[in-house]
């Protein structure tokens, strides 16, 4: 995994924030580490894959990162990423293509260009 600071770099400030407001930087890592990186009903692979297309929903690029690379590390497929992102551009349009190649592209470990640079 790529150090966080590389996804956004105020992520430098993370130990700080944490302390600042109480824990709860913490609090949530601990509601991700059970919600989302363990099996349960559903694979973590099945519900990294979902925060990731809730990611690409929202626009939030560090997510969209961040979600990108941890599926691959919980052993999502090319091919289940490819569908995940045909189901984001299907139900974003052109938006939705956009983030979902931003999201494609943090899989192989690379950023995708600007909309202008394509």
């Amino acid at each position: 995994m790529k150090p966080l600071t590389d996804i956004e770099p105020a992520y430098e400030y993370l130990s700080s924030f944490a302390k600042v407001t109480g824990g709860t930087t913490g609090a949530i890592q601990g509601m991700r580490q059970k919600a989302l990186y363990s099996d349960g009903a559903l694979p973590a692979k099945v519900k990294v894959l979902g925060a990731l297309l809730w990611s690409i929903s929202a626009r939030c690029e560090p997510c969209v990162k961040y979600y990108a690379i941890k599926a691959k590390e919980v052993g999502a497929s090319l091919e289940e990423l490819g569908e995940l992102c045909a189901v984001a551009s299907t139900m974003g349009g052109c938006v939705g293509e956009t983030w979902a190649l931003k999201a494609f592209a943090a899989y192989h470990g690379t950023d995708a260009g600007e909309c202008c640079d394509l």
